[in-house]
């Protein structure tokens, strides 16, 4: 392959433009935008499909027509290194799957906030391929929003974040608007899951507000408790780092309907097992987390009328910590008959393959939606069932919490082996990152040829930590096989 473009780097350049051009471009013969965002979302080895009858002066044109800020994305350089056409048999299987006892089309559903607010959203969303809707969270007080209400951390371009900062609360409309909104949507979509998302302030409105949703045709209740940044004291994140709270308010709500119960988990908290387990004895079926961490963020551009606030940070940089969490949940033992619905940093299928490893059977989809819209649903699916046709797997259940018997503690991990990094000279191109890193940051284990601008390892002095390979921006760094430590 040639190594003068990263296939994977170059599409993240893409502005994935709505009515693309470059498409358009291709005169109907193929669609590249689609092959550059499968590129993108991790779905590289089935892109050529979407070019397979472009031409290149088709290609040509279509990179004629990019639009871009900088230069036009190299299209038929990335055409022309894509892998071959991996093709596995019956990779169109299902993704169906039960969650408390729900029947899912796919473990893929829209999570409580502003990407759902009102029913042509949601019901373009489930048009589209969603299989469910968590919707925003509904509650009895007049909710007024702040202007600006979003900010983001960059990396490096505007456009492209990987933190998400965001002072929205609750839904504006009405709750008698938005139940109506619910039962619409499960009437016209009755094989779609619709949950409502509830948070009350006292013991009645919680009461009140899920026989509301029950009412109107809700599948679930998802009880909120921990919103970060609630105008008023006893609501949202302050209920969820309380587990006298949970238990109680759990306990209301499952005397009150006969549907699923969902609490919803806060990370801001140091244990987040006991308000979970406070969850569990009071009747949960489900545990959904976590939400958004509580943050500030400096821009100027974001303040409102000159003053900052702390509120929830989200997007691709929470995923560890949202994992963490839902790992010490899924396993403690105590909890076994909890199902639990994962949510953090999910952009790409393998992102959401992960919850599922660790014991979620769904997960829910926020700040990506923000970024990228609904249509990442199509890549999700696909990437999820190609994955499951190379492992020979025919039920998603198979894949649910497999990864959690690797977990153990620090203390039991093997401290007698080490792997050594493994350095590709055809791939290295001598830019020293990794000598500099190491020299600075890790062992002092390189040291770097000048005149060839190649690393050479000291294996007396390397630990096998691999900040190298971490830093080598060209995956030139790779493993060796794991051995002995030398006494």
């Amino acid at each position: 392959m040639n190594r003068t473009i990263h296939i994977k780097e170059e599409a993240s350049r893409c502005l994935l433009c709505a009515d693309a051009p470059c498409t358009q471009a291709c005169a109907g013969h193929g669609d590249p935008a689609r092959a550059i965002r499968a590129i993108r979302f991790d779905n590289a080895s089935v892109a050529r499909q979407w070019v397979a009858n472009c031409t290149e002066a088709d290609l040509q044109a279509a990179e004629q027509a990019c639009i871009h800020y900088d230069r036009p994305i190299r299209i038929r350089e990335m055409m022309d290194n894509l892998p071959a056409q991996h093709e596995v048999e019956d990779a169109d299987r299902s993704l169906a799957i039960t969650f408390c006892g729900i029947p899912c089309e796919n473990p893929f559903f829209l999570a409580s906030s502003a990407i759902c607010t009102n029913y042509e959203m949601v019901a373009r969303a489930f048009e589209m391929g969603w299989a469910g809707v968590f919707y925003k969270t509904i509650c009895l007080d007049e909710i007024r929003e702040v202007s600006p209400r979003f900010d983001a951390v960059h990396e490096g371009r505007r456009g492209d974040f990987y933190g998400f900062r965001n002072m929205e609360q609750l839904s504006e409309n009405p709750a008698d608007v938005d139940f109506d909104i619910l039962h619409s949507l499960k009437q016209n979509y009755p094989t779609k899951v619709v949950v409502a998302s509830i948070m009350g302030q006292t013991e009645e409105q919680w009461i009140e507000l899920a026989r509301m949703a029950e009412q109107a045709g809700a599948d679930a209740v998802e009880l909120n408790f921990s919103c970060p940044q609630m105008r008023l004291a006893g609501m949202g994140s302050d209920v969820g780092q309380n587990p006298e709270l949970v238990t109680f308010y759990t306990s209301y709500v499952k005397r009150t309907v006969k549907i699923p119960v969902i609490p919803k988990m806060t990370p801001n908290i140091t244990h987040i097992i006991q308000p979970a387990m406070g969850a569990y004895f009071a009747g949960a079926n489900a545990i959904s987390a976590i939400n958004t961490i509580k943050s500030v963020t400096m821009s100027p551009q974001a303040a409102v009328s000159d003053r900052l606030t702390i509120s929830g940070y989200s997007g691709r940089a929470v995923k560890p910590i949202a994992l963490r969490y839902i790992q010490q949940m899924a396993s403690n033992t105590v909890m076994k008959n909890v199902q639990f619905s994962g949510i953090g940093g999910i952009e790409t299928w393998r992102d959401a393959l992960e919850f599922i490893q660790l014991g979620c059977r769904n997960v829910q989809i926020c700040t990506a939606v923000m970024q990228y819209g609904y249509r990442i649903i199509d890549d999700l699916t696909l990437g999820l069932r190609h994955y499951m046709a190379e492992r020979g797997i025919s039920d998603l259940q198979t894949l649910v919490g497999e990864q959690l018997p690797n977990f153990v503690m620090p203390s039991d991990l093997d401290r007698e082996t080490m792997v050594y990094p493994k350095f590709d000279r055809e791939r290295c191109i001598g830019c020293g990152r990794c000598y500099t890193s190491c020299m600075d940051g890790g062992h002092q284990a390189l040291t770097f040829d000048t005149t060839t601008r190649q690393p050479h390892l000291d294996g007396r002095r390397c630990v096998g930590c691999h900040l190298c390979r971490l830093v080598c921006p060209t995956g030139a760094i790779g493993l060796a096989k794991r051995v002995n430590k030398k006494k």
